[in-house]
């Protein structure tokens, strides 16, 4: 019993002063860590507008949408697939663009993709873009560090270039002058 006691007496102290400390903080973090790792593994997968659907109206979502049928109307999306048999008649925004289908109006993209079955009429404004072989584009190509915000890169470069024809006539109008 004697040494049976020494056993159960550091034992069992130690035993349960580790899981005493193991325990309480174990289940706080691992809800946390649960809902932390969550949202990402939670992720929806992409939105699918099917071929025979037709949209009057603008989209707008965080995610990702597929489009198969028709849109009239404005798509502001995360990745925006256009499908083969998709045509867009709006302005398309999204961090990432694929477009295999027709779409009519402006484009605005961090990575916009044409691929061989794409037809684009209208202005891109990218800033990364892909065009494959087989594409049919009819518009001007303008690239930007943030195509997504069209307010911010539009002052800039209009606030850049009076100031430069401005200090030019300066210089221009002493030598004039002499």
């Amino acid at each position: 019993m004697f040494s049976k006691s020494k056993i159960n007496e550091p034992g069992p102290k130690q035993a349960e002063a580790t899981p005493a400390a193991a325990t309480p903080s174990a289940p706080p973090s691992a809800p946390a860590s649960d809902y932390k790792a969550t949202p990402p593994k939670a992720k929806p997968p992409a939105s699918v507008l099917s071929s025979d659907l037709h949209i009057t109206g603008n989209l707008k979502t965080t995610g990702d949408i597929q489009v198969e049928g028709t849109v009239e109307g404005d798509i502001r999306a995360h990745l925006l697939t256009i499908g083969e048999t998709a045509t867009i008649k709006g302005e398309v925004t999204a961090d990432d663009v694929v477009i295999n289908g027709r779409i009519v109006g402006r484009v605005r993209g961090l990575k916009v993709r044409l691929t061989s079955t794409a037809r684009v009429e209208g202005d891109i404004i990218h800033k990364t873009i892909a065009i494959e072989s087989g594409a049919h584009f009819e518009g001007s190509v303008q690239r930007q560090d943030d195509p997504l915000n069209p307010g911010g890169k539009k002052a800039a470069p209009a606030a850049a270039a009076p100031a430069r024809p401005a200090a030019a006539p300066a210089g221009s109008a002493p030598s004039s002058d002499s």
